[in-house]
């Protein structure tokens, strides 16, 4: 069922029991490759399987589907449809072109790059709320205050992470560990910028550079064994993270170590085996955070069982809930959308805190909103849970 609705671009609605009702159109747009995949008439292409590249996004569409079949609206019609962005037979480009999507009240997507610059120049154009749910990042685009960022920037992180550390750990030695590369020059120079305000350094940080000399005798030298070392592992890459980790692990045990990850950290296998870092805390930030306990949680889960017969993935929850919670909000607030994305009325998982952003203070119109609230999250043996604080 869920591949011929995904084929058919069909539309789910909301049943109203009157006759006069608002009708509100919602896009729902992922890269689903399905034309490259499927046949006309449903079957895979070759006896192939769905490639791993393509699940997080079918993943995000279940959830989505799951949440419009949930949604209770009464008297109004919502008129939602499913996009593939990588559509070979109609493009992003080409629909946009097309004039089939003028009408929609609301976009929906887990999109990234060019199509993400894409429907953000589109929804600014016709004046749409384009919900940009996955991708953490602005892409460059500049005044655009149709455009919400639900997965917060790594400019954001950082800046959690600094405010963390600042409050709870300003006389303690901080050790911000990288190697080199482009994006860990943007991180160093997210925290450089935030410590050094007024050209006095609020915090004592350390930069340490380990590349291919990565030694453990390296970063113990940098170590005392009679006070805390805060270490900031300033690096998205996984192999670099596994490393670092690995070192302070064995270190651990003879210098007091915190060690706080960037956002991305979490996605990476090491951090899921309960015995390869036994009773050692790794922390990061995460604009998500479920216990999948409450009501939402439960309803979801038991959807998708019931449907796909297996548990939810992160992204199907993500799907789930930036589907219901956002129509709701479209629903209700048709006229002032935006002015009403904090509505703790509308939470389904996660607490959001939506702020203008202004990247340059002379700005008049926001560049853009963004989500500035960050969960800290620890994992240990494997598990994941809510940190109060680092």
């Amino acid at each position: 069922m869920f591949l011929t609705i995904l084929l058919s671009q069909a539309s789910f609605s909301q049943n109203a029991s009157t006759k006069k009702v608002k009708i509100f159109r919602v896009g729902i747009f992922a890269p689903l490759y399905l034309d490259s995949i499927f046949t006309t008439d449903g079957k895979f292409r070759k006896n192939l399987e769905i490639p791993r590249f393509v699940k997080p996004s079918i993943d995000f569409i279940n959830g989505a589907k799951i949440a419009l079949d949930s949604l209770v609206i009464p008297n109004q019609l919502v008129n939602a449809h499913i996009f593939d962005t990588k559509s070979t037979n109609l493009s992003l480009n080409q629909l946009i072109k097309s004039n089939k999507i003028d009408s929609l009240d609301l976009i929906i997507g887990s999109v990234k790059d060019l199509e993400f610059k894409q429907l953000a120049s589109f929804a600014l154009t016709k004046n749409i709320p384009f919900i940009s749910t996955t991708y953490p990042n602005d892409g460059g685009v500049t005044a655009n205050p149709f455009l919400v960022i639900v997965n917060s920037t790594l400019k954001s992180h950082c800046e959690a992470i600094f405010a963390n550390v600042l409050q709870n750990h300003g006389k303690e030695k901080i050790l911000l560990v990288r190697k080199k590369g482009p994006q860990e020059d943007k991180i160093a120079g997210y925290f450089k910028a935030m410590n050094e305000v007024d050209r006095k350094p609020l915090l004592n940080i350390q930069t340490i550079i380990l590349d291919s000399i990565f030694t453990i005798q390296s970063l113990q030298k940098k170590l005392d064994s009679t006070h805390q070392s805060i270490i900031i592992g300033a690096s998205l890459d996984e192999n670099f993270s596994s490393k670092l980790t690995t070192s302070c692990f064995d270190l651990h045990l003879y210098y007091p170590i915190t060690l706080i990850g960037m956002p991305n950290w979490d996605g990476f296998k090491i951090f899921t085996r309960k015995d390869l870092y036994p009773d050692f805390p790794v922390y990061f930030t995460s604009p998500y955070y479920n216990s999948r306990w409450d009501d939402n949680s439960k309803l979801l889960i038991a959807g998708y069982g019931g449907k796909y017969k297996g548990k939810p993935s992160d992204m199907v929850f993500k799907g789930f809930e930036s589907t219901q919670r956002f129509i709701k909000v479209l629903t209700t607030f048709p006229n002032d959308f935006l002015s009403h994305l904090n509505d703790g009325n509308f939470k389904v998982f996660s607490e959001y805190n939506f702020r203008p952003i202004f990247l340059n203070k002379e700005n008049k119109v926001p560049d853009y909103f963004e989500n500035k609230h960050l969960y800290f999250i620890k994992i240990l043996n494997g598990v994941t849970t809510r940190a109060i604080q680092f």
